[in-house]
């Protein structure tokens, strides 16, 4: 199994969803993500990561809010938004990063 870093590490661009499962705004992204991540498929990863199970990930990189939502490239940030978003929009911000 890949752990983590191995997936950000990876050759394709991995889009992150810092989620919590009590949380309204990331319940109404959810269908955006995987809309996202159907369109994107082969292109990017996309990984969803609850911020209560996987606290040492969410501290490591300053997850305050819920949704964020971050694209790594190569290991590194490349992109980064808290809060939610339309499909349009978020399409539109982490294309230029494939």
């Amino acid at each position: 199994m890949e752990t983590f870093q191995q997936i950000i590490n990876g050759e394709k661009p991995v889009l992150i969803d810092f989620y919590a499962t009590w949380c309204g705004p990331c319940k109404a992204m959810s269908p955006i993500v995987e809309s996202i991540a159907k369109e994107l498929q082969g292109k990017i990863r996309v990984l969803k990561i609850d911020v209560d199970k996987n606290q040492t990930v969410a501290a490591q990189y300053g997850i305050q809010a819920v949704p964020t939502f971050m694209m790594f490239k190569n290991g590194q940030v490349v992109w980064r938004k808290p809060g939610g978003s339309d499909r349009m929009t978020m399409m539109r911000e982490i294309q230029q990063y494939i």
